[in-house]
């Protein structure tokens, strides 16, 4: 008994010395990268401060109306990610691409996520480097929250919302988070930070950007560059964990009724008859009913739908405000 307890005891001396010589090996190899990586990243945007931290907007294009792109969760780089879609819109009028705290070139603010500020942030943000409301929002997944709590605190700066495949309100206020799914989500943010998704680099940028063209290589490199850099820092970490409790304020408050709402709702061949599917299109089914101005579209694509299907959102998009929106501001103002 006592041999056996000796040999136990060796392997896992020597299974635990292993696992640690490899986590120093690859956080070592982490940091040199960061280092080596820093020489390629230069402002894309206007830096708004706050406080100490800063906040970077990007925007292009002119035009009467403003459409303010909003990053879903985990997208490090938005600038770079989204501009196969927003470069669509510029041709004719103004976008801004609002990278919040601890995305794209924006510091991590190391502050709680909750609804209220991460909101506050974004309209400063927005203000403060020259763009003026109303806006056209176009929030993917995560942000959808802050949109649809955008137009309940303050409709007369939302001119419309174009829903990318968006999470509602009520589906994070009536889904909790699990202890094992906050665990999970903690030993991500602990695994970034020790730099294990450089083994994977899948894991910190959708691969996707890189087999297009819509940005250049040296912008492929810094989207490369900043995505390792952001990749589920501790402002990620926190959205999700505050998403229920921002849920939960969003649905406290009175729908949007008067705030025009195009839903865009991703789809896949293998996906599209799950019960995660019917259920998404159903909820956005009946959110949109309650709306005044509202449809629902769906698109063939993967969850990034701005990766994989920029013309039908830019056309879908442009015709839903043309026509339904800007058609019937004109009518209202004849009357």
């Amino acid at each position: 008994m006592k041999k056996m307890y000796k040999v136990f005891k060796i392997v896992s001396v020597t299974f635990i010395s292993i696992i640690l010589l490899v986590s120093l090996s690859v956080f070592i190899y982490h940091k040199i990268q960061l280092h080596k990586e820093s020489a390629i990243i230069s402002n894309n945007g206007t830096f708004v401060k706050f406080h100490n931290k800063k906040m970077n907007v990007y925007h292009e294009g002119n035009g009467d109306n403003t459409y303010v792109f909003m990053p879903g969760s985990g997208i490090a780089a938005p600038v770079y990610e989204m501009k196969g879609l927003y470069s669509k819109f510029s041709k004719d009028n103004r976008i801004a691409v609002v990278e919040r705290a601890g995305y794209g070139y924006s510091d991590v603010f190391h502050d709680e996520r909750d609804i209220d500020t991460i909101l506050h942030q974004t309209r400063k943000a927005l203000s403060k480097s020259g763009n003026k409301p109303p806006y056209i929002l176009v929030p993917h997944s995560l942000s959808g929250l802050e949109a649809v709590y955008w137009a309940q605190k303050y409709p007369d700066e939302v001119k419309a919302i174009i829903a990318l495949d968006i999470g509602l309100p009520k589906e994070y206020a009536n889904n909790p988070l699990r202890f094992t799914d906050v665990l999970t989500i903690k030993g991500m943010n602990l695994l970034t930070k020790m730099g294990f998704y450089r083994l994977a680099p899948s894991a910190a940028y959708d691969p996707e950007v890189i087999r297009q063209s819509f940005l250049t290589e040296q912008e492929k490199e810094n989207f490369k560059a900043l995505s390792y850099k952001q990749m589920f820092n501790d402002n990620m970490e926190q959205e999700i964990l505050q998403s229920p409790t921002n849920g939960k304020k969003s649905v406290k408050l009175p729908m949007p009724k008067e705030t025009p709402i195009l839903f865009l709702s991703a789809y896949t061949e293998d996906n599209k008859h799950s019960k995660y599917t019917k259920r998404k299109n159903k909820n956005y089914k009946e959110f949109a009913e309650q709306l005044l101005i509202s449809d629902v579209k769906k698109i063939k694509g993967k969850h990034s739908i701005h990766l994989y299907a920029p013309d039908e959102i830019y056309n879908l998009s442009i015709d839903f405000i043309r026509e339904k929106v800007e058609k019937n501001n004109d009518e209202r103002s004849l009357e």
